[in-house]
């Protein structure tokens, strides 16, 4: 039903239209936020080299060789430099 205010209310479900908005109740967002995202359970040899692959990220980070930046590219960019060094 739509009120005066350009409001739809379902059971869960807000949507003001005005405003571009959706406001969905806690356990509805919870819901949408699980069905998302897909999630993956690694066995065997992809499990354990994934274990080691976080070894040695903490290893790195302990040992002060992480570095801080803005974005993604950035980081690549830092990465792909360091390893021509090498």
């Amino acid at each position: 039903m739509l009120s005066q205010s350009n409001t739809l209310n379902l059971s869960t479900v807000t949507i003001l239209k005005q405003k571009g908005m959706v406001i969905l109740s806690l356990a509805e967002y919870e819901k949408l936020r699980e069905s998302a995202i897909p999630t993956y359970y690694l066995k065997g040899k992809e499990a354990e080299e994934l274990d080691d692959l976080v070894r040695e990220g903490r290893k790195e980070y302990k040992a002060g060789k992480t570095i801080k930046v803005e974005s993604l590219n950035e980081a690549l960019k830092i990465y792909e430099r360091r390893n021509k060094n090498k």
